[in-house]
């Protein structure tokens, strides 16, 4: 593949499944077995990664994730993303806010065997999206579950 088509393959995950909630995504461009890396947790195969969408679309259903830049070199492309939305659903545990985040995250994908993608990471700024949340102050007391039995 070459590398502007490895580009708007992996702009696929941002732009339409998670941007617009297009699950089918998850089986076209993602290993049946791909393993993510996320910030959150670690989730498996492509079905892992539909749950993993639906409860981050069901916590900022006007959830927007653009692609800010990207790089690619042979199989892997590494993306960096504004993503935002409105906190109308429970998210770790924080009951929704209604308060508008907007969070930056890197996520770097690496191109299986089958041609669809079999690993990925990313690294989201949790603190960041917390703080706006009213889920972690300014200190850095990120502990949520104290903040809510608080």
């Amino acid at each position: 593949m070459l590398t502007e088509e490895l580009k708007a393959y992996a702009r696929r995950v941002p732009e339409e499944l998670l941007t617009q909630g297009d699950l089918a995504v998850a089986d076209e461009v993602l290993d049946p077995d791909c393993i993510y890396h996320t910030f959150a947790s670690l989730t498996t195969g492509a079905e892992g990664i539909k749950q993993w969408v639906t409860a981050l679309r069901r916590a900022f259903p006007d959830l927007r994730a653009i692609v800010e830049d990207e790089i690619a070199e042979g199989d892997t492309v590494v993306q960096r993303i504004t993503c935002s939305g409105t906190h109308r659903g429970e998210y770790l545990g924080i009951p929704p806010t209604g308060k508008r985040a907007t969070w930056q995250l890197v996520a770097i994908q690496h191109l299986g065997q089958g041609g669809k993608f079999a690993e990925h990471w990313s690294s989201a700024d949790l603190f960041g999206l917390l703080h706006q949340l009213g889920a972690a102050s300014a200190v850095g007391d990120t502990n949520v579950a104290a903040k809510r039995n608080a």
